[in-house]
């Protein structure tokens, strides 16, 4: 199994948890408004891929920079996520006074979810883009991939729902079942199309998919959000 072909078809089960450019046919420059940046993370996938076809969960983090877009006032920087736990700041209920408090508990994204191999697979789930501004965009999107190609498709949410790790919540104390984060960034909308195609290489070179399931990949390259003109 070539590895690095293999790693291609891998990047559509994780790059669609990262912003892409406009949606089908539609480039960036072409776009009514739109935006792409450069990507640089990490995804880590459980069960790790191999030759065998299976179900796997994964998670991914990364930075998107250099940004331009034809949106006066876009953002130009920031990070994304996908099914990873976030510290937010809550209130608090004392259970036995009743008294509220406000204090910091770990909520969880949504996993992305996928089905497939090093040669083939499909996933689905949400991302989530923090913008250099403290404005955030939100992600839904499903990912098709064969060898070196790969399609994604998604489009922008109003909201992600987070909920709950009960083991952050300090002793004597209630915390919300769950946590919502809105799309807030106006340079893109909600309903607004993505797609895009990243490059992937396993973090470690005994990551063969034969021996060696992939579970930790370096994910690079161009990725954007807009709308057709």
């Amino acid at each position: 199994m070539d590895v690095r072909r293999s790693g291609i078809v891998l990047a559509a089960a994780l790059s669609a948890a990262l912003l892409c450019v406009a949606g089908r046919g539609v480039s960036v420059a072409r776009a009514a408004s739109g935006g792409a940046c450069q990507l640089q993370g990490v995804a880590n996938i459980a069960p790790g891929l191999s030759a065998t076809s299976g179900s796997f969960a994964y998670s991914f983090t990364g930075n998107l920079g250099s940004c331009q877009s034809n949106v006066a006032g876009a953002p130009t920087a920031g990070t994304v996520s996908a099914g990873i736990q976030l510290l937010e700041t809550v209130t608090l209920t004392n259970t036995t006074t009743g008294a509220t408090t406000t204090g910091t508990v770990l909520y969880q994204e949504p996993i992305p979810q996928g089905s497939g191999s090093c040669g083939s697979s499909t996933t689905a789930g949400q991302a989530l883009a923090v913008w250099d501004d403290g404005s955030t965009t939100i992600i839904g999107y499903s990912t098709t991939g064969a060898l070196a190609a790969v399609e994604l498709q998604g489009s922008i949410l109003p909201s992600m729902t987070l909920t709950l790790v009960p083991s952050s919540v300090p002793a004597g104390f209630t915390a919300p079942s769950t946590f919502t984060i809105a799309s807030d960034e106006p340079a893109f909308t909600v309903g607004e199309q993505s797609l895009a195609a990243l490059t992937f290489s396993p973090t470690t070179p005994d990551q063969d998919c034969v021996t060696t399931g992939v579970s930790s990949a370096n994910i690079n390259g161009a990725v954007g959000i807009g709308s057709a003109p």
